[in-house]
């Protein structure tokens, strides 16, 4: 697609640095970067009309973990890696709170709860909260994090469930507010995003990088730096980022919903939240992670009849309820925890593999991108 004088001279001329994506991350080091160096002529391509990976389309949940996946964390990693992650989670939130504001990304600390109808594995939490709120409540300031609330099982409508631990110090968000927020505030600030630019190709010759769009725009700019998570295979093929579909759908609204807060079941692998008085419910990639590992957009008829079958058995049992809308999101994740943010090349850099939780982490690692970006210009 030939671009006119006046569309290339605007938006793909003299390009300090081009950002890939524009979801949380993306926009954090846009923001970030431009206002180290307030001269940079910085854009974001984004190759949806709206960020088409998971930001705008999570389950809003501003967590750090729960009891058992920080317990299942502790098999397979060493015990100061997992806990530097959980720092590293509540600092994002609190950044992410700080730049933005509780009141524009409607923030709610109405606790977290992991729910549970396996006894041994309540029972492998529980043994463990002293030694994971001690661990916590040097890291986020807060003591007794974590405790036992059977009492708030039935308060909440839940059914089928033997036991909840709450976690005091989860919130959430609306995620579309937060996008919006980080939109307004890059757009502000100079920061040009462009939607439905898909990048087919970009070549670091070691003085630019020459970037290709599916539609044949070709541009050259400075720097680039790559924040696609889900899709970054694309750009970063031999990069350990997989990406894992989140399915979710949301009620229409319920009169009398008991549910306040966000909850986890089944190590995490499903979670919901209420939304004023709809409930929100999604996961379930562990009925089959071989077809969740696409960058595909879509449902399947196996994901949602689970998650329709909670809603009537665990949720909202003998209630009605009709499902207002469902979707979908593509995270990224991979074997280790720990996001990505190097130095591809020596002119491009990345910050990917948020391993689901972009909401918490999603700002810091834009701004270590940022970084990592400034110090090379």
């Amino acid at each position: 697609m030939p671009l006119s004088f006046w569309e290339y001279d605007t938006f793909f001329s003299n390009v300090d640095v081009a950002v890939i994506g524009s979801g949380i991350v993306g926009l954090n080091a846009a923001i970030s970067l431009k206002q180290k160096q307030k001269k940079l002529k910085i854009i974001v391509l984004e190759r949806g009309i709206l960020p088409m990976g998971a930001s705008s389309k999570n389950a809003g949940f501003a967590c750090f973990g729960s009891p058992s996946e920080l317990l299942d964390d502790l098999t397979k990693y060493p015990e100061d890696e997992v806990f530097t992650t959980v720092e590293k989670r509540w600092k994002g939130l609190e950044r992410l709170r700080s730049n933005l504001g509780d009141k524009t990304i409607d923030f709610h600390n109405w606790g977290g709860y992991e729910i549970f109808n396996s006894e041994p594995e309540f029972d492998r939490c529980r043994e463990k909260l002293d030694y994971l709120n001690k661990n916590l409540s040097s890291l986020i300031g807060k003591r007794s994090i974590y405790k036992v609330t059977d009492d708030k099982i039935a308060a909440f409508g839940l059914t089928n469930i033997r036991h909840m631990i709450l976690n005091s110090a989860e919130g959430q968000i609306d995620t579309g507010k937060m996008i919006s927020a980080l939109i307004s505030k890059a757009r502000l600030l100079g920061i040009e995003i462009i939607n439905g630019f898909e990048v087919s190709s970009a070549d670091d010759d070691g003085t630019k990088v020459e970037i290709l769009s599916v539609s044949g725009i070709r541009f050259s700019c400075k720097k680039m730096i790559v924040a696609t998570n889900g899709f970054a295979k694309h750009l970063l093929p031999d990069y350990p980022v997989q990406p894992a579909r989140a399915q979710v759908l949301i009620t229409t609204p319920i009169e009398g919903l008991k549910l306040k807060g966000t909850f986890h079941y089944d190590s995490g692998f499903y979670y919901f939240r209420n939304i004023g008085n709809r409930v929100l419910l999604g996961g379930g990639r562990n009925l089959d992670f071989k077809t969740e590992e696409t960058t595909s957009f879509g449902l399947t008829a196996l994901v949602q009849e689970k998650l329709e079958d909670l809603l009537k058995n665990v949720i909202l049992p003998k209630q009605r309820f009709e499902i207002e809308r469902r979707w979908s999101g593509i995270m990224g994740v991979g074997p280790a925890k720990k996001s990505i943010v190097k130095e591809v090349s020596k002119n491009v850099f990345c910050a990917v593999r948020m391993g689901g939780m972009g909401v918490a982490i999603g700002s810091l690692v834009g701004e270590e991108v940022a970084e990592l970006t400034a110090r090379s210009l």
